[in-house]
């Protein structure tokens, strides 16, 4: 079992960056990648960025290309999102996920029933 848990979200102004982090335990040797996800009131849950674990390919959904980066740290066993350029579209509360399933088309992450353990999200509010 994985257990991960996100932190860094809060408010900030349209124009500004957060950096987000996902903090991994438990059985992380058992994933494959680490996704980022967001979720506004009313929407359904929306793929932002993922990364493979391992190789550090990345896949990222064509709103914040370009805008937000994600990493990895293995030391600290954590999956950052760097946001940058922040809109107020933005705003939404951000999941942070691992799984499994091994494909090399990272087109496949951007599917949110293929991740298999949840962090419980952080709030990221962008003001404009």
């Amino acid at each position: 079992q994985v257990q991960l848990v996100e932190s860094g979200g809060g408010l900030v102004q349209a124009g500004g960056s957060l950096r987000l982090s996902c903090a991994a335990s438990g059985r992380t040797f058992s994933a494959y990648v680490a996704g980022w996800f967001r979720q506004a009131p009313g929407k359904e849950r929306e793929f932002v960025a993922a990364i493979n674990w391992g190789v550090g390919t990345t896949h990222y959904a064509d709103s914040v290309k370009g805008r937000f980066t994600i990493s990895r740290n293995d030391a600290k066993n954590t999956a950052d999102l760097q946001m940058n350029s922040l809109k107020p579209d933005d705003t939404a509360v951000y999941y942070c996920a691992t799984t499994q399933f091994r494909s090399s088309t990272m087109i496949t992450y951007t599917y949110p029933s293929l991740y298999d353990a949840w962090g419980q999200g952080t709030q990221v509010t962008v003001s404009s």
